[in-house]
């Protein structure tokens, strides 16, 4: 369970930033990360309440970095 807590804490950050660099859009980024969540939620990966919560989060805090990430660039 440890070992899906941190990676439901880091993973979904790093997809969000991974896809806005490669599609140059941080919604194309996130949606593409939510589609990715939502298909493990389906499969039954994702087994708790806790672990959505905590890919919300990651998800927030990756929309958040992919948002300075581009605001930066285009300086």
């Amino acid at each position: 369970m440890f070992v899906k807590i941190l990676s439901a804490l880091f993973l979904p950050g790093l997809l969000v930033v991974l896809f806005t660099r490669v599609t140059y859009n941080r919604y194309i980024g996130l949606i593409l990360t939510v589609a990715l969540i939502a298909a493990s939620v389906y499969k039954g990966y994702t087994n708790s309440f806790l672990l959505i919560v905590i890919d919300a989060f990651s998800l927030t805090a990756g929309f958040w970095y992919a948002q300075r990430m581009t605001t930066k660039a285009k300086r």
